[in-house]
């Protein structure tokens, strides 16, 4: 019999702690443009689906829980997001919301810029995840932290670890409310990477070859890049960059044209990326690349 109910709380324990890892906190705009609206992104960490109803964001006072916010009625698919505001318009407003489904008002703490903390709780107030934010977590590359989501790079890591949560890529619009984040970790390459999708581009219209993609993968989240391109003579014609910050992921595109939209005559081009750390060193790409027919004008 004692066997019997040992089993039984080891099974119900287990249960508790899966349902406890499912939901973590993935991302939050804390500091929005002003009048804008805050969002909090949460990420079902698990291979079920997950229903909001039951679960509480919840205001941390001092060093315990405050006021409940009911999520809503919502599934969240197995690994997948979903971001939580209290103005869906403003958010859709300033940030590339890819899923609007994804995207749900309801009521929240107000986040200190200065720094706080975000709580996702039981409706029995058994903490699930918490997440203790500051400005200092921001790329010190930023002049200006408004309108920039902190990102957690990994669901691996625990929440709280140091380096586990940085701002989100300029390339991504400094911010991704309901999909993956531009700062994960999960896709990361070795080195620095810079992927060219030919060596030449055509842009005469006719969909083929028209467009230059140029994607990337860092091992270091932290670096903003400048991206410039060059005639044969090493004149700059285009910047597709200008100290841009990049997440760990991402890519850029060249249509073939120069600075204001004009077209450029056939020709070899250089295309060189610039990447910089937040210690001023800074590294150097260089790829050579044919524009075989001109822009169409």
């Amino acid at each position: 019999m004692r066997k019997l109910v040992f089993t039984l709380l080891l099974i119900s324990a287990v249960h508790i702690q899966s349902r406890a890892q499912s939901l973590l906190i993935s991302e939050l705009l804390y500091q929005p443009l002003s009048g804008e609206a805050e969002y909090v992104e949460l990420y079902n960490n698990s291979d079920s689906d997950v229903q909001l109803a039951g679960y509480h964001i919840v205001r941390w006072v001092g060093d315990s829980l405050g006021k409940h916010y009911a999520l809503p009625n919502h599934t969240v698919a197995a690994h997948d997001y979903v971001a939580l505001t209290k103005d869906a318009a403003s958010v859709t407003a300033h940030y590339n919301v890819k899923y609007t489904s994804k995207l749900l008002e309801c009521n929240l703490p107000t986040y200190p810029n200065t720094g706080g903390s975000v709580v996702l709780a039981t409706a029995d107030s058994v903490v699930v995840d918490r997440f203790d934010y500051s400005p200092s977590m921001q790329s010190r590359l930023l002049r200006d932290k408004a309108g920039v989501a902190l990102e957690r790079r990994s669901f691996e890591r625990p929440t709280n670890e140091a380096g586990n949560w940085f701002s989100a890529a300029s390339t991504a619009g400094y911010g991704t409310p309901g999909y993956a984040n531009s700062q994960s970790t999960e896709w990361l390459a070795e080195e620095a990477s810079f992927v060219f999708s030919s060596s030449l581009i055509s842009p005469d219209g006719d969909d083929y070859q028209d467009i230059l993609e140029i994607t990337y993968q860092l091992e270091n989240g932290d670096l903003s890049a400048r991206v410039d391109l060059y005639d044969g003579r090493g004149t700059l014609v285009r910047r597709l960059l200008n100290n841009a910050l990049l997440g760990t992921h991402g890519s850029l595109s060249w249509d073939g044209r120069g600075e204001g939209g004009r077209a450029l005559p056939q020709g070899q081009y250089i295309v060189q990326v610039t990447l910089y750390d937040t210690s001023g060193t800074h590294q150097v790409f260089r790829r050579a690349v044919a524009v075989i027919t001109p822009p169409v004008r």
